[in-house]
């Protein structure tokens, strides 16, 4: 059963997502509020992992901005620190997002390339930005779990 926590990270996530941010702006930051982290800089710096990495048909923005609020919550901030328990919530993201949706590549998810104009008519007249709502969610809402999982 879903927890309320990671209900409400995806609530937070699917709502900026609606407002105009893009995914991985909306799950970084739904994934540092839950944190009691407020910072402008966050979605700024996941702008360019939007749109399958900016367009460039790599990995689904949510799924990176879901692995960023990850580090946020288990990465280190020293070298001598571990980077397992980051890696770890990350590896077992990654697999339950591409068990849930079947791949983690935008183009994959999408079936267009959004870095073409017949790839953004596609998004457009095929609606798929409704499918980026929920991958957004789901992103937000398997890190959220796995971060309050890991740190109990």
């Amino acid at each position: 059963m879903e927890s309320q926590f990671a209900s409400n990270v995806r609530n937070s996530a699917e709502e900026s997502f609606a407002s105009g941010l893009y995914c991985a702006e909306s799950v970084v930051l739904a994934l540092a509020r839950a944190q009691g982290i407020e910072s402008d800089l966050l979605p700024r710096a996941a702008t360019a992992f939007c749109s399958g990495m900016a367009r460039t048909c790599g990995t689904c923005g949510a799924l990176t901005g879901a692995m960023m609020g990850v580090s946020l919550a288990l990465g280190r901030s020293e070298a001598k620190a571990s980077v397992q328990p980051s890696y770890e919530a990350t590896q077992r993201l990654i697999r339950e997002f591409e068990q849930e949706f079947g791949a983690r590549d935008c183009h994959v998810l999408l079936g267009c390339d959004l870095n073409t104009p017949q790839g953004q008519a596609t998004f457009r007249d095929q609606r798929l930005g409704q499918r980026c709502v929920q991958y957004t969610g789901k992103a937000a809402e398997i890190a959220a779990r796995i971060v309050s999982e890991i740190k109990g």
